[in-house]
């Protein structure tokens, strides 16, 4: 990486020292070895964090190993395993699902730019057993936070205090998709996931919101526990009230459902008392 020419300062000086003791990558092994990035660079959320004459001094201090990942499964085991005391992966852009196994089922949750994905440092339950897998939606970007990154940022508390509150906003928005699922009707939870995942991926049009994340009938019943057979009879009971349409990559939510709770909770089949609890 090129940089404009300018005097040295106290902050440089220490900043060259940090880059010689970076690893230096050389012939990539595989596709997704990755490069040497300033991590102030890609997150600007992160560069806001500093004042302009500390960033100066902080930006070369961030150098992180970035790695793309297409759409597919994607194995980071290995990366996180090498993380040590560092603060983990963080997605620079792209959309990944984290799938949880438990015994026969799968619990999902969508992360995106600027989700850190932390080590698993917890103890193994030797009650049951519960493997942890990725894949890519959206082609990706991936930033290596590990204990070298950290100890260099050690100097910059507020970078850790933004990755902490992405942390916090991670865990309240999958609190929210908790909460969502436990709606007694799979058309609420369904409604009510794609209104929260548009809250933070859609695009507002004319009539409602578009939500552009390739999600299939499997994901979103992996999203608010459902099976697929079942998502897909809701969707379309969904799309036949005119509340959601599109499939795919492709969804239009076209009310909001907050607004419907009633006439929705009271619309059941017959024979089924509806729950307002």
């Amino acid at each position: 990486m090129t940089d404009t020419p300018r005097p040295h300062s106290a902050g440089d000086a220490a900043a060259e020292a940090a880059d010689g003791a970076l690893p230096r990558i050389g012939r990539a092994p595989e596709p997704t070895a990755g490069s040497l990035r300033y991590l102030l660079d890609l997150d600007p959320e992160l560069a806001d964090s500093f004042d302009v004459a500390v960033r100066l001094a902080a930006r070369r201090m961030t150098a992180a190993v970035v790695f793309g990942a297409e759409t597919g499964e994607l194995d980071l085991s290995r990366r996180l395993r090498e993380i040590g005391r560092g603060p983990g992966i963080l997605i620079v852009e792209g959309v990944l699902a984290v799938n949880v196994t438990v015994g026969d089922r799968v619990a999902a949750e969508l992360l995106g730019a600027g989700d850190l994905i932390e080590p698993d440092t917890s103890e193994s339950d030797e009650l049951f057993t519960c493997s942890t897998d990725w894949r890519v939606l959206v082609p990706a970007r991936l930033a290596v936070l590990d204990d070298g990154f950290a100890e260099r940022v050690s100097r910059w508390p507020q970078l850790t205090q933004q990755l902490l509150a992405r942390s916090e906003r991670r865990t309240h928005s999958l609190n929210v998709q908790r909460a969502i699922t436990c709606q007694p009707r799979l058309e609420i939870r369904l409604a009510l996931l794609l209104l929260h995942l548009a809250s933070r991926w859609g695009y507002v049009e004319p009539g409602g919101v578009r939500l552009t994340l390739p999600l299939t009938h499997q994901m979103l019943g992996r999203l608010v526990g459902a099976e697929r057979p079942s998502v897909s009879h809701a969707l379309g009971r969904l799309a036949r009230s005119g509340l959601v349409t599109g499939a795919g990559d492709e969804w239009h939510l076209h009310a909001r459902v907050d607004e419907r709770f009633d006439a929705m909770l009271e619309d059941v089949p017959a024979g089924v008392a509806p729950l307002h609890a």
